[in-house]
């Protein structure tokens, strides 16, 4: 049974956010207090990001669906959370804030941004693997200082990342790190007969057909010709791969769970 303690006194947003520690861990009331305290933080967020963070916040608390269930609640707090952490370190390295009026409210009091975030926590909602939660929460914080960006390729790069699996995730984070940890020379299997391999082939072959991969999907050739053999190492991230890896921020996917996705591949 999961415990989730009602936070009553609080107000509505923080209490969200604090209810994502079942998630994130301690550092989800360390983002609650970053956010709705910060006076009391030891660390402080650029004025109108964090703004824009409480206002999801606030906004996913009071016009959340009914019913939701505890555990769908917890992932919407952890994904602001998140979003909050790695704010922290992106102000930290120097990436500042956009100023094109992504972060401020419009017609209705409702910003660009606001539509960003609202599709977020209702994805993360619905994320039963809920490591994916973390790089949800990554999402907004990239959104936030990537000018380059608007709310309609952002809200793309989402759509698409919500319909690939967890595998597809780390399978994208390998091929974007393969300058750092070179990719496996073995050949993909054709047939694979295990069920694992056959699921991450599988898993492979999508990410080449929805175009996030290159190369594409070797087709027949004529007169019954042998198809070349696709290596790991062969792969590259296309240019719609680079926007799924880089708004997830997928650098961040740890090195045992890359290990572990290009091994179901052997």
């Amino acid at each position: 049974m999961i415990a989730v303690v009602d936070h009553v006194d609080q107000a509505p947003g923080r209490a969200l956010v604090e209810s994502g520690e079942l998630v994130a861990g301690s550092m989800a009331r360390t983002a609650a207090g970053l956010l709705f305290d910060p006076d009391g933080s030891r660390v402080r967020l650029e004025a109108r990001l964090a703004e824009w963070l409480r206002r999801a916040a606030t906004a996913a608390d009071v016009d959340r669906p009914t019913p939701v269930s505890s555990r769908a609640r917890c992932r919407a707090g952890a994904a602001l959370a998140f979003a909050a952490e790695l704010s922290v370190t992106r102000a930290a390295g120097g990436r500042a804030v956009r100023t094109d009026g992504f972060l401020s409210p419009g017609p209705g009091d409702r910003a660009r941004a606001d539509e960003v975030a609202e599709a977020v926590v209702l994805t993360a909602r619905a994320t039963v693997e809920e490591w994916r939660v973390r790089h949800l929460g990554y999402l907004l914080a990239e959104a936030a200082v990537s000018p380059d960006l608007d709310a309609a390729v952002v809200s793309q790069g989402l759509r698409l990342a919500a319909e690939l699996t967890g595998r597809q995730w780390v399978l994208l984070a390998a091929v974007g790190r393969r300058e750092r940890v070179p990719l496996p020379m073995t050949p993909v299997p054709r047939d694979p007969r295990g069920w694992t391999a056959w699921g991450a082939v599988e898993d492979l072959g999508d990410l080449q057909r929805r175009g996030l991969l290159d190369p594409p999907p070797a087709t027949p050739r004529p007169g019954g010709a042998a198809l070349p053999r696709l290596r790991p190492a062969d792969l590259r991230l296309t240019r719609r791969g680079v926007l799924v890896h880089r708004l997830l921020a997928l650098d961040f996917v740890r090195d045992e769970a890359v290990a572990a996705a290009l091994a179901d591949l052997a």
